[in-house]
């Protein structure tokens, strides 16, 4: 059971998530829906321990042209990283009553490992079961992006990782994933187009917060 509040967004490279997530933590504490005290943990997967930021190195460089990074070993990667994240992060700070905002969580490893890669998808949900021993978020802003314009984002920022250098099919790949995931599973994840200047995306983001926050 979840004591705090736990939100993650989501979504292909280049739609915004991290300007977004800044500017829900931002926003948050003028909303009126924290309870008096109710601290805001802002983290992201992979990276946010001592263990993530290692894995993060492994997994985003793009130096791996002689011997590269297996879709299997990229999946265990990642869940060691979330079971690491889970515990040490993501539980104490909901127990404690925190309202925690996550960029990327379990519906990332079905998109990209799962729709991207084409690893098996029932591989992946025990996966993802083990390393969160069943914390789901309590709600999930997929933000979601044409991927030629989050292709020029990308290319707008400089060089990408190895996520963002996998080609546009790739991508396309990762949207039909959190298409299918929204589809699926409506209760938790919502659809947030993230088409339009950060201003307006994250008025939308709002509006939907302020709606299925829990009375």
């Amino acid at each position: 059971m979840n004591f705090g509040n736990f939100i993650v967004l989501e979504g292909i490279d280049g739609c915004g998530k991290s300007t977004q997530l800044q500017r829900l933590v931002n926003w948050l504490p003028h909303s009126s829906l924290l309870q008096p005290g109710q601290v805001i943990v802002a983290t992201r997967e992979p990276g946010d321990t001592a263990l993530g930021q290692a894995l993060r190195s492994l997994l985003l460089t793009q130096d791996w042209a002689d011997q590269p990074l297996q879709p299997m070993a990229e999946l265990l990667l990642y869940a060691a990283d979330r079971a690491q994240h889970v515990e040490t992060v993501l539980r104490p700070q909901l127990a404690a009553g925190a309202v925690v905002v996550c960029d990327r969580y379990v519906d990332s490893t079905v998109a990209y490992q799962g729709y991207g890669r084409g690893l098996d998808q029932s591989a992946i949900a025990q996966l993802n079961a083990l390393a969160t021993a069943g914390l789901r978020s309590d709600l999930t802003l997929w933000l979601d992006l044409p991927v030629a314009i989050a292709a020029e984002r990308c290319q707008a920022r400089g060089q990408g990782d190895r996520m963002e250098a996998a080609g546009l099919a790739f991508q396309e790949r990762l949207r039909q994933g959190f298409q299918a995931i929204a589809a699926a599973e409506p209760d938790r994840v919502v659809r947030i187009d993230a088409a339009g200047d950060p201003d307006q995306v994250a008025a939308r983001i709002q509006a939907v917060v302020q709606q299925r926050w829990p009375r």
